[in-house]
């Protein structure tokens, strides 16, 4: 089995080891940027939220016109461009003074990100052939749950010595993971560049009314993330008896089941009927998990930890799955003369996703306790009952369009 992860050699290996460089400078991130600029820069802790929410909505807006340059100038050299500048970015965070300065920065460091998400997505497509495209990110994405935790060890090295040195060493590694990560796409041949010809637009992208369904399926999908590290550990401390160490133990289950299991999840839904299948099924399981938390509160300590287990994980199939489903309508429904155009919208419907998690936790669960697990249940479930239709309707729009790339 263990085997079976190793991803094969050639594009998909040297991928992955970029991928693992990338979510390792994350990992590191993660654990010591908020407490770097509280503890050490002096910035209150709410201002540092409120500059990273705004950097990561700014950077909701980079997605599309990277993908757009990415079609234009061929996506390897854009995405080594793009981690290189990424690389920069987070080294001038020991820059950083004042809230101004870190809502510079973090603006720049999460726009050149999401930047990356699309031209990185649009290299996978133009290396790969369609039917190897969700088994590569599956890939990627095993490597990353590993190398992320990497990361935030590292970090949790730096927290533990708690000096400004300790700090900003941490900080130049992690930029310069991100540029390390950049140089190694290096090492796969160039995508030639998705060359426009006609009197169509050129931002096809902003017309195609089915795919952005499709991308806001996604966004109410990938809110599933936030329900585990935002969502879950509030109710755990604030709503039921379960102990404190079970929230990290649950964090853990959940990486080492996707390294473990997310490859074989892609088995079957490399295309776009399974994909649509595969949100499909996501959508209830995640429905689900919503319903066994909770039914974890004002039980009995034993009870409580045997649901939030179970809930937990029902969550993190239901996640592979959201995944794979994703991965498959994303690459399948775009055009391949504008894959990176088309990979941009699907990166910014994830960062939505990602930025609306926390807005959407604070109203739900915050003022209305178990209802507020109803109401993500809810969205959970239609999201995913709707995926098939919303698919085929994609899928027909899709036939009924000629590609306008030169041949």
């Amino acid at each position: 089995m263990l085997k079976s992860l190793i991803p094969p050699a050639g594009p998909i290996r040297t991928l992955c080891l970029s991928h693992v460089s990338k979510t390792a400078a994350n990992g590191i991130l993660l654990s010591v940027a908020v407490l770097y600029f509280t503890r050490t820069v002096d910035i209150a802790a709410d201002q540092v939220g409120l500059a990273m929410s705004i950097g990561a909505a700014i950077g909701l807006f980079a997605a599309v016109p990277a993908g757009r340059l990415s079609d234009r100038y061929g996506p390897r050299d854009v995405t080594v461009g793009l981690l290189l500048l990424l690389g920069v970015f987070v080294c001038g965070y020991p820059l950083v003074g004042d809230f101004v300065g870190l809502l510079v920065v973090s603006s720049l460091v999460l726009a050149v990100e999401t930047a990356t998400d699309a031209s990185s997505n649009h290299l996978i497509a133009g290396l790969l052939p369609p039917e190897e495209r969700v088994r590569a990110s599956s890939y990627l994405r095993a490597a990353a749950n590993l190398s992320i935790v990497a990361g935030a060890g590292a970090g949790a090295v730096g927290l533990y010595l708690d000096t400004r040195g300790a700090y900003l060493t941490l900080l130049f590694i992690a930029g310069g993971l991100f540029a390390l990560s950049g140089l190694a796409y290096l090492n796969v041949p160039r995508v030639a560049p998705s060359e426009h010809e006609g009197d169509g637009p050129v931002w096809t992208v902003l017309r195609d009314g089915p795919y952005a369904v499709v991308a806001l399926l996604n966004t109410i999908l990938i809110t599933n993330a936030g329900v585990l590290v935002v969502a879950l550990p509030i109710w755990i401390s604030e709503h039921t008896s379960a102990p404190p160490w079970l929230f990290p133990l649950i964090v853990i289950l959940n990486a080492a089941s996707v390294v473990l299991l997310q490859v074989r999840m892609s088995d079957g839904a490399s295309d776009v009927p399974g994909g649509a299948r595969a949100l499909r099924t996501s959508g209830f399981l995640l429905a689900a998990c919503c319903g066994l938390f909770a039914l974890s509160a004002g039980l009995p300590t034993w009870a409580t930890v045997a649901l939030l287990i179970a809930g937990a994980l029902v969550h993190v199939l239901g996640e592979m799955l959201h995944a794979t489903g994703a991965w498959a309508l994303g690459f399948g429904l775009a055009p391949e003369h504008a894959q990176g155009q088309y990979q941009g919208l699907f990166a910014m419907s994830s960062q939505l996703g990602q930025v609306i998690t926390p807005v959407l936790v604070a109203v739900l669960l915050t003022r209305w306790g178990a209802a507020g697990w109803l109401v993500f249940a809810v969205l959970f479930a239609a999201a995913g009952a709707v995926a098939p239709s919303v698919t085929d309707w994609a899928r027909r729009t899709r036939a009924a369009a000629p590609d306008p790339v030169r041949p």
